[in-house]
């Protein structure tokens, strides 16, 4: 039977043993993609390499997570499953066309917020204390928000029978991660609008969730950083 000392022994070497900055990792990884999406034209070449980014960003943060091996394992192999149709897509006949890239993108971004708000829940729980590591997460979720509305965005626009953005022919990614952030942060510049019901919808459930976010919890953990909780007793 473990003693509550070598118990604590034990969270002492876990702790010791787990890089400091791995969450700022998957920070610097979202902010690749960001500016590779913004950078390259729309290109078949550009979707898979979108596609490698993400799902890279995705294992990453199971890593800094802690997540449990099978998921990372399952996670491994849906990546690289990802990888291997694109890929094949890309150098074969086909084409890797917007929509299915933005559809893979989307279950990327959307499922890699949850596994780092895991990751959060645990590391609070363990250190009962906010740390850099918690900080680098909490921007790794904030940015991932705002990439996770783009290709919802750009899905709308692939998918739906009118204009996403009426003064625009031919959107591409950059556009909609303009859009979505500008959105999220409630910038509103105005240049780029959606007559699209579904849309307009989104958008102001994002912006909502952009200021929620950034009143509340980015505020209380930037307030509370290398502050320590309350301890348990012995």
């Amino acid at each position: 039977m473990t003693s509550p000392s070598s118990g604590r022994a034990h969270a002492v070497v876990a702790r010791a043993r787990r890089p400091e900055y791995s969450f700022g990792i998957v920070l610097i990884l979202i902010l690749v993609a960001l500016t590779f999406q913004v950078a390259t034209p729309e290109t078949e070449w550009a979707r898979f390499v979108t596609v490698v980014l993400h799902g890279t960003v995705m294992m990453a943060a199971l890593l800094a997570s802690r997540a449990h091996p099978i998921l990372i394992r399952l996670a491994a192999v849906a990546v690289t499953v990802a990888l291997i149709v694109s890929g094949v897509a890309l150098v074969g006949p086909g084409h890797v066309n917007e929509v299915p890239a933005a559809a893979v993108n989307l279950m990327f971004v959307g499922l890699t917020p949850i596994v780092v708000a895991r990751g959060l829940i645990r590391e609070l729980r363990d250190e009962r204390a906010v740390t850099i590591r918690t900080m680098f997460g909490v921007l790794c979720i904030y940015l991932l928000i705002g990439t996770f509305f783009a290709f919802v965005f750009g899905v709308i626009e692939g998918v739906g029978d009118t204009r996403f953005f009426p003064r625009v022919l031919d959107p591409d990614a950059s556009d909609f991660l303009y859009y979505s952030f500008a959105t999220l942060t409630t910038v509103g510049y105005g240049d780029l609008v959606t007559t699209n019901e579904l849309g307009r919808s989104l958008a102001i459930t994002e912006a909502l969730i952009g200021q929620i976010y950034l009143v509340t919890l980015v505020a209380l953990i930037v307030s509370n950083l290398g502050r320590g909780g309350p301890r348990r007793n012995a």
